[in-house]
């Protein structure tokens, strides 16, 4: 496995830019040059997937409509052998863009619209280099983890403790990028377990979806910083290219084994008990139990808690939501549980283990929307 070092400054991103008209690419390329990337550039498409194959690069920059393949098709080629880099779909109108299904499919981090202020473009470019950073340092974590398993395989007591510090790490690289939904995996995976022990299930199931629960928004670090801080809603496409995190977490999970047993948890938490939710449009018992579990503790978390973008409901309103969207959003017998069980919301909050919501940021949101959606 190569080895793979934290990218702390922009001079170690390799940026490849290709665009059939030569004057872009040596835009491009002086542009970002300038702001202390390294850049090399191609003009035809099939030498760049040649290069993109040989060679390592961090970002590619690609324009859409090139002779003689488009983009979409230079794209397909290079996930056959590539499915790290980060791409960006360049194009000369929004309208020239390929359906949202094919961005989707590609997995296309994002597209600009060419102009000549190219500050947009930056911007993607730099949510970019964050989000190879992090992935970055979590691969560097599970190296060093699968490192002590092979070394302390017999010694059960070292090894949760390279867990547990795992963990914390890749929690706190979520919580870090948002101030507001600083302590969210922690409540979901403390309410998560509660009410796993308050459905009588087994202490093997409790401690999994316990650790399901921290990472079930672990696939948000591949969501760009102009989708996930935006303050006002976001649009249709910017929503799907949000609904990519669970599939992101499981391509993040699925490099360490001893993850494996939560992965349908945290894929499926976004799934609908009447089958409208995604990724897979799941119904009814299809969801796996502890994915059921993890939805209505989320939905509750993030209804009580505040966001740059509403004010939070009070824990009567969200029991009130949570009772509408029985049977349609949540499994009605977990749902009646949960309740419940948060019926005693005082004694959660007394527990040590629970973590407080930021109640005092930016009381000064707009309309209050159910973050579940």
């Amino acid at each position: 496995m190569r080895k793979y070092q934290v990218l702390d400054e922009r001079k170690n991103v390799k940026i490849f830019a290709l665009d059939d008209d030569a004057t872009m690419t040596l835009t491009l390329q002086s542009f970002f040059q300038s702001s202390g990337y390294d850049v090399d550039i191609e003009t035809d498409p099939m030498k760049a997937i040649d290069r993109l194959r040989d060679y390592h690069y961090d970002i590619l920059l690609l324009d859409f409509l090139m002779t003689p393949i488009c983009g979409d098709k230079v794209v397909e080629a290079i996930r056959e052998f590539n499915a790290d880099i980060f791409i960006i779909l360049l194009t000369g109108h929004k309208s020239m863009a390929p359906p949202i299904k094919t961005i989707r499919e590609l997995n296309i981090q994002g597209y600009f619209e060419k102009s000549d202020n190219f500050g947009q473009l930056e911007l993607l470019v730099e949510s970019c280099v964050k989000s190879i950073n992090h992935i970055s340092m979590i691969r560097e974590y599970q190296e060093s983890l699968e490192d002590a398993n092979n070394r302390l395989i017999k010694a059960n007591d070292i090894m949760q403790n390279h867990f547990n510090e795992m963990v914390t790490t890749m929690r706190s690289i979520v919580d870090a990028r948002d101030i507001y939904t600083r302590g969210h995996s922690d409540r979901v995976s403390f309410l998560s377990e509660k009410l796993s022990i308050a459905m009588g299930r087994s202490q093997k199931e409790n401690e999994r979806v316990k650790a399901a629960g921290l990472f079930h928004d672990i696939g948000k670090m591949k969501i760009p910083d102009s989708i996930l801080l935006k303050d006002g809603a976001i649009d249709t496409y910017e929503r799907l290219i949000m609904q990519e995190h669970p599939k992101n977490a499981v391509n993040i999970l699925s490099n360490v084994s001893m993850f494996s047993e939560m992965i349908p948890g945290v894929l499926h938490h976004h799934e609908k008990y009447n089958g409208s939710g995604y990724p897979d449009g799941l119904v009814g018992e299809q969801i796996c139990q502890d994915a059921r579990i993890i939805c209505v503790a989320d939905a509750f978390d993030a209804m009580t808690s505040f966001r740059r973008y509403r004010i939070n409901l009070s824990v009567e309103q969200a029991k009130e939501e949570l009772v509408k969207g029985k049977g349609s959003h949540f499994d009605p017998n977990i749902t009646d549980i949960f309740i419940r069980l948060i019926d005693n919301f005082d004694e959660i909050k007394n527990d040590p283990n629970w973590i407080d919501p930021y109640i005092d940021i930016m009381r000064s949101s707009g309309q209050t929307l159910l973050a579940y959606e």
